[in-house]
């Protein structure tokens, strides 16, 4: 008995920072909003469309941005208003099926497969969340559909701003066919040259590559390669994901050294310390074991550094003692300088399971 494809959603909200300062501030309407901190080492975190048609994107640093559009408005980051708008947006989801997955505040995948709400078909499912966001939040959202999860991702992308694009199952193979690689999940700038090097630019090319060869040449993840050339996507969305990671990082105004660090890797662990208590506060009630330091060096070098100690740090002072100490494995050079630093909390297991551990340790001890 053939199994029914999936009806897989994947929502991605418009420019979503920078279209909430401008639903909020009427006066942004229209304007270039680059939502970012001013200053040489702040980097955009949002740009309207208005300032996309610049070149301006997130991630870039902030004075490249104002290079690229002298007139745009930058506006600081205000995150817990982002937060409120995201919960309503889940609001609308959670209407139409359980089962859903967040990548981050403005997009999540969604499998409709059995929906709440009765709708026939998934593409009326897209609709109807889209016409809710338009209704309830005065934002825009864009939206995929497909059979798989990286198919509903591709697609969404297709009709921004304000779209809907779906990929019919039979529809899945022409609809690969002409895209280039890079719109493959995994497939960056390295191994774009990888295929490149081998004539591969489309997705037509790496289809009709062997399984095997691809395979030879790139590990499991050519096999992988393979199976996404055909449009085969076998992860299921997974509601719920848990935490794997709480950090908090700076990047400063003027390179440091290692030993300059100590202060700021203090103030970090507080935040990351507090985040983590309402972790452990929350419905899951899980806490973290490992403790990471996180370093940049001024060439733009990452370095992490992680310890699992005997004894899980009781307060945000014992996780700043323990970051600190991880400065000690870095083997760099004295006179190395480091333009950010971040202080995580890692290995994140339930509370129960972790005092019962921790009783059955002493009591054999």
């Amino acid at each position: 008995m053939a199994v029914s494809p999936r009806k897989i959603v994947h929502v991605d909200m418009d420019a979503f920072y920078a279209s909430v300062e401008q639903r909020d501030d009427p006066a942004l309407r229209g304007r270039p909003v680059v939502v970012a901190w001013k200053g040489a080492r702040s980097v955009v975190c949002a740009a309207s469309y208005e300032a996309r048609r610049f070149g301006v994107h997130s991630a870039m640093p902030a004075l490249r941005a104002e290079r690229l559009c002298p007139q745009a408005v930058f506006v600081p980051p205000d995150f817990v208003r982002y937060k409120a708008v995201s919960r309503q947006v889940r609001e609308i989801f959670a209407r139409h099926t359980d089962l859903i997955e967040p990548l981050s505040l403005d997009e999540a995948y969604l499998d409709v497969t059995d929906c709440k709400t009765g709708l026939p078909s998934a593409t009326a499912v897209a609709e109807d969340i889209r016409t809710a966001i338009r209704v309830e939040t005065g934002l825009t959202a864009s939206a995929g559909v497909a059979p798989n999860k990286f198919l509903a991702k591709i697609a969404s992308d297709f009709r921004k701003p304000d779209g809907l694009f779906v990929v019919r199952p039979r529809e899945v193979l022409d609809f690969l066919e002409p895209l280039p690689v890079e719109r493959l999940p995994g497939v960056g700038k390295v191994m774009q040259q990888k295929l490149a090097e081998l004539g591969i630019a489309r997705v037509v090319e790496l289809r009709a590559v062997d399984a095997r060869e691809l395979e030879r040449r790139f590990g499991r993840y050519g096999r992988r390669l393979h199976e996404l050339s055909l449009g085969i996507d076998e992860r299921p969305v997974t509601p719920d994901r848990p935490t794997l990671q709480i950090s908090s990082e700076d990047t400063f105004e003027h390179d440091l050294t290692l030993q300059d660090l100590a202060p700021h890797i203090e103030r970090l662990a507080g935040k990351t310390w507090a985040a983590c208590e309402r972790e452990a506060a929350g419905e899951h009630g899980r806490i973290a074991r490992s403790v990471v330091l996180k370093l940049k060096t001024s060439d733009f070098r990452i370095l992490t550094r992680t310890t699992t100690p005997a004894e899980r740090p009781a307060s945000a002072r014992g996780l700043a003692e323990i970051a600190c100490m991880l400065r000690s494995r870095v083997s760099l050079p004295p006179r190395t300088r480091y333009r950010l630093v971040g202080v995580g909390l890692a290995g994140f297991v339930d509370r129960d399971s972790h005092e019962a551990q921790t009783e059955l340790f002493h009591r054999l001890a």
